[in-house]
């Protein structure tokens, strides 16, 4: 490290076009947070900007709601496979059916799809 052009006095410093890097990244985090206010600005270091914890949430039961219907659809199918001898048929049809009621419950808990009542509309008094 003898051939280090660079001296033990200037190893804590930043190079100056680092330096000048470093200064543009602060003044465009300023003008941002003159923008939008409401974010939380990079030159406290103490507060880290984190995720919404429901939406973390409800990404989590979307997820598993797509994969438990899959998950039963196929087991549904094998136990088919295996109790009749249809070998492939029970489990591509109800893997198949599977996904599609793990994208419609999907669905419905994302609010695309209203819930599927038994009630005729005229019976709510």
């Amino acid at each position: 490290m003898a051939d280090d052009p660079r001296n033990q006095r200037d190893r804590d410093q930043p190079p100056s076009d680092e330096a000048a890097l470093s200064a543009r990244l602060r003044r465009l985090g300023e003008r941002l947070g003159q923008h939008h206010p409401d974010r939380p600005s990079d030159s406290e270091p103490g507060q880290r900007p984190t995720a919404d914890p429901s939406a973390i949430a409800r990404g989590f039961r979307l997820s598993t709601e797509l994969v438990a219907g899959v998950l039963v659809g196929a087991a549904i199918g094998w136990l088919l496979d295996r109790w009749l001898g249809l070998s492939p048929w029970g489990m591509i049809v109800f893997l198949l059916l599977g996904f599609a009621a793990g994208v419609l419950n999907v669905m419905r808990v994302a609010g695309v799809v209203q819930d599927n009542r038994l009630d005729p509309p005229d019976s709510r008094r």
